[in-house]
C-alpha cells in the first residue's frame, strides 16, 4: 500500500510548524461517549473492534474537550456513541457542554433514557434529542436492532420529549430490510411530533460494510425511496423538514463527504482519539492525536491524519480537472479506501472514476441475491 501523502515542510519545519494557511475553525464536534449500546444494529457505523469502557474519557476529561472545543471555535456538540445514555454520568456531562457555551444535540436509541432521566437533561440545559429508529414496527425495528422490546421503549421516550417539548429530529436509517416502509416512517415521524425526520440510506463504514450483502437495496427500491421523499416533501411542507441521504452507490456523482475532509467538523472517540470523520481509522498509514496528550487546537490545525486530505491537491485525475473538484472535492477517502483500496482514489461512486465497474459488480451481485443474516453488533466481537 502505498503511504499517505503528507503536508508539505518548509526546510527547517518541524511537524508541528505545516507549510499551510491554517485551516476554518470547526463548526461541530462529535463526542463518542461510550461504544457501549444494548442495541447490536447491524450497520452500525462504530468501528469493529470497540473501545472497551475502561478506556472511556472520564466526566472531567469531557468537560475540558469542551472547553478546548470552544475556544477552537466549536458551536454545535453531538452526543453520541454507542448508546449515551449508557454512561451514569450522562447528565454532568451535558451541564458541562452547557457551561462551555456550546448547543447540545443528543445521539440516542432511546433505551436507558425515562421521564425522569430527560427531565434532568433538560434541566442541565440539553437542547435537541435525536432518536433512531430501525422500523415502524416492533416486528422489524427489534429484528434490525437485535433487541426485543426495543420499538415500544423508543415509542415511550418519544412521548416523553414531546412531554418535555425537547425538540426532536427522528433518524432513520434505511436499507433493503425497511425501504419499503419508508412513506410509514415519515408518516410516524410526524405523528411522534418530530420537527425534522433525517432518511439516511445506510452508508457502507463499520459493521456495515460487514453486512453490506444483507443491507444493499435494490435498484428499484432506491428509485421508489426517491419517489416517496419527493412526494412527503410537498404533503409534509411546513409541518415537516425531511432530509434525505440516498444510498451512496447507487449515484453517479459523490457527495462532499464531510464537506471536504477535515473542513467543518471532528470526532472524538470514547478514548479520546480525535478523527477527521467517523470512518478514518480504517485508512491505513494514517497518525491519529488523543485529546488525553495533546491539545485539540493543535489536532486540528496542525495534526497528521487532519493534514493528510486537506483541500484537493492529493486528488488524482480525473478529479483535478473536473468542474465537481471544489463540489464535492473528489468524494469519500473511506469509501475510496473500502472499494478501490486507496484512500487518495477517486470516489469509485462517480461515474467517471476508473473503480466505477468495480461498484456496479458489487451492487448486482448483492442486490440481486437473497440478502444473507445479519451479524449483529456485539461488545467484544470483531
Amino acid at each position: 500500500m502505498t503511504a499517505i501523502p503528507q503536508p508539505t515542510l518548509s526546510p527547517d519545519a518541524t511537524p508541528a510548524r505545516l507549510v499551510r494557511p491554517p485551516p476554518a475553525p470547526p463548526l461541530a464536534m462529535l463526542a463518542e461517549l461510550t461504544h457501549r449500546c444494548p442495541l447490536s444494529c447491524p450497520y452500525c457505523s462504530n468501528p469493529l473492534e470497540l473501545a472497551a469502557r475502561d478506556s472511556e474519557l472520564t466526566t472531567a476529561e469531557w468537560a475540558e474537550v469542551f472547553r478546548q472545543a470552544v475556544a477552537l471555535g466549536v458551536l454545535q456538540l453531538h452526543i453520541s456513541g454507542g448508546e449515551p445514555a449508557s454512561r451514569s454520568d450522562l447528565v454532568a456531562i451535558v451541564a458541562a457542554a452547557r457551561e462551555a457555551g456550546l448547543y447540545t444535540n443528543l445521539i440516542t436509541s432511546g433505551i436507558g433514557l425515562t421521564g425522569v432521566r430527560l427531565d434532568e437533561l433538560d434541566a442541565a440545559g440539553l437542547d435537541h434529542v435525536q432518536l433512531s429508529l430501525q422500523g415502524v414496527n416492533a416486528g422489524v425495528a427489534d429484528f434490525v436492532g437485535g433487541y426485543r422490546g426495543g420499538f415500544d421503549r423508543k415509542m415511550q421516550v418519544a412521548a416523553e420529549i414531546a412531554r418535555i417539548g425537547l425538540p426532536l429530529t427522528l433518524n432513520a436509517v434505511m436499507h433493503r430490510h425497511n425501504l419499503g416502509d419508508l412513506a410509514q416512517t415519515i408518516a410516524l415521524a410526524h405523528q411522534l411530533g418530530a420537527r425534522r425526520i433525517e432518511i439516511a440510506c445506510v452508508q457502507f463504514q463499520g459493521w456495515a460494510l460487514k453486512n453490506r450483502a444483507a443491507l444493499q437495496p435494490t435498484r428499484e427500491q432506491v428509485d421508489e425511496a426517491k419517489r416517496v421523499v419527493a412526494q412527503a416533501r410537498r404533503d409534509y411542507a411546513g409541518k415537516l423538514a425531511i432530509d434525505f441521504v440516498p444510498p451512496d452507490y447507487f449515484a453517479d456523482f459523490p457527495k462532499a463527504c464531510m464537506n471536504g475532509w477535515g473542513s467543518t467538523g471532528l470526532n472524538v472517540t470514547p478514548d479520546g482519539t480525535v478523527l477527521p470523520c467517523h470512518a478514518a481509522a480504517t485508512i491505513p498509514g494514517l497518525s491519529f492525536d488523543n485529546v488525553r496528550t495533546t491539545p485539540l487546537a493543535r489536532i486540528w490545525n496542525e495534526g497528521a491524519a487532519f493534514n493528510a486530505f486537506r483541500g484537493t491537491d492529493f486528488l488524482p485525475e480525473p478529479c483535478q480537472s473536473c468542474e465537481r473538484r471544489d463540489i464535492d472535492y473528489g468524494g469519500c477517502r473511506c469509501q475510496a479506501m473500502a472499494i478501490a483500496g486507496d484512500a487518495r482514489a477517486t470516489d469509485p461512486v462517480c461515474r467517471r472514476s476508473p473503480h466505477r465497474a468495480r461498484l456496479d459488480a458489487i451492487i448486482a451481485a448483492e442486490s440481486s441475491a437473497p440478502p444473507p443474516d445479519f451479524v449483529y453488533r456485539r461488545m467484544g466481537r470483531g
